[in-house]
């Protein structure tokens, strides 16, 4: 039998949104959002929390996920890069636990609005043999611009997409979104330690869920997104 992974990555440390982690979120702690999901999918045979905090693996293990050891602190670092985070996991697993995953599923805590079907909708292409890695993406602006750092003119980074002011003439950009989902088979990541590359399909989720946590006023508007989520859905029906 395939072995399925879902990793939720949970560092101690925040700076803009301070213990991001175990801060209440519509009254649950943030990282009960993803495990519940993980385990309501009924895709994954082990959901582990990654995280180098005593705290955030003492909630984890409560709401039902495994904390089978801590992050060592030089992986838990701001600039530490989560594929080596993973790496180390993958290893870790294998060595310690004889646990070798078919298909790694990353589901980020900052993801609050991420839905079973977003989870669902990936698994039914990562299935498929010539599928290496899938993620979920949104759509937005096709014409996207970096800031020069100096004079703060505005740099078209899509060069190309400037022959007309008409979105309907260009092709559609999207981003990495905050529904995000993350799948890939192990033997493909293991290889470049990244989730996403010129392989990777996107899946398409709605723009309105697609909020990411870096800032207090993205919690703040994800909150109340999440809250009123039911409403949304109906109302967006009936255009």
């Amino acid at each position: 039998m395939k072995k399925f992974l879902a990793v939720i990555p949970a560092r101690g440390g925040s700076k803009r949104i301070p213990n991001k982690n175990v801060k209440l979120f519509n009254g649950k702690p943030l990282i009960y959002y993803p495990i519940i999901q993980a385990i309501q999918s009924g895709l994954f045979d082990k959901i582990v929390v990654d995280t180098d905090s005593p705290e955030i693996a003492k909630l984890a293990i409560r709401y039902g996920a495994e904390v089978p050891f801590l992050r060592p602190k030089h992986l838990a670092t701001s600039q530490a890069k989560i594929g080596d985070a993973i790496e180390y996991l993958l290893k870790k697993l294998k060595k310690e636990h004889k646990y070798n995953p078919h298909i790694i599923t990353l589901l980020q805590t900052t993801s609050p609005l991420r839905e079973l079907g977003d989870i669902n909708a990936c698994y039914e292409l990562i299935s498929k043999p010539k599928i290496k890695s899938v993620c979920t993406i949104s759509e937005t602006s096709p014409w996207f611009y970096n800031l020069d750092s100096k004079s703060n003119k505005l740099i078209l980074v899509n060069s190309g997409s400037d022959r007309s002011t008409n979105t309907q003439d260009v092709a559609r950009g999207y981003i990495l979104n905050g529904c995000m989902v993350y799948m890939i088979k192990t033997e493909v990541f293991l290889q470049t330690k990244k989730f996403v590359d010129e392989q990777t399909i996107g899946v398409i989720t709605p723009k309105w869920r697609s909020v990411d946590l870096d800032y207090p006023e993205d919690w703040a508007l994800a909150e109340f997104l999440h809250k009123h989520k039911n409403k949304i859905d109906e109302k967006l029906k009936r255009f």
